[in-house]
């Protein structure tokens, strides 16, 4: 009887152990440099303006769009956001979809 209660005494911290709320770590992606989220808008900025130049049945132009001629990024962001917007622009017209 007293092995018994003994095994019971020393198991029972172990099994409480297993129950127990364990902390969980969430590990994503390091950020992306400031010039890759301007051309990651840029895509996605042109992206949607060519699927809206499509639901009109225009012809496609991505210089037409104020945000390709004039883009609300920093100076030196420009050409990452035009060739991004350019890119999904072009994507929108093949009908390739959203990267």
């Amino acid at each position: 009887m007293r092995k018994a209660l003994a095994i019971a005494l020393l198991t029972l911290p172990l099994v409480l152990a297993g129950c127990a709320e364990h902390e969980r770590a969430y590990y994503s992606a390091p950020y992306a440099p400031a010039h890759e989220q301007f051309g990651e808008r840029g895509f996605h900025d042109g992206f949607e303006a060519g699927r809206h130049d499509m639901s009109k049945s225009w012809r496609p132009d991505a210089d037409r769009h104020g945000d390709f001629r004039n883009p609300p990024v920093p100076r030196g962001a420009v050409d990452e956001y035009r060739h991004g917007f350019h890119d999904g622009y072009e994507r929108a017209f093949r009908g390739q979809g959203y990267r």
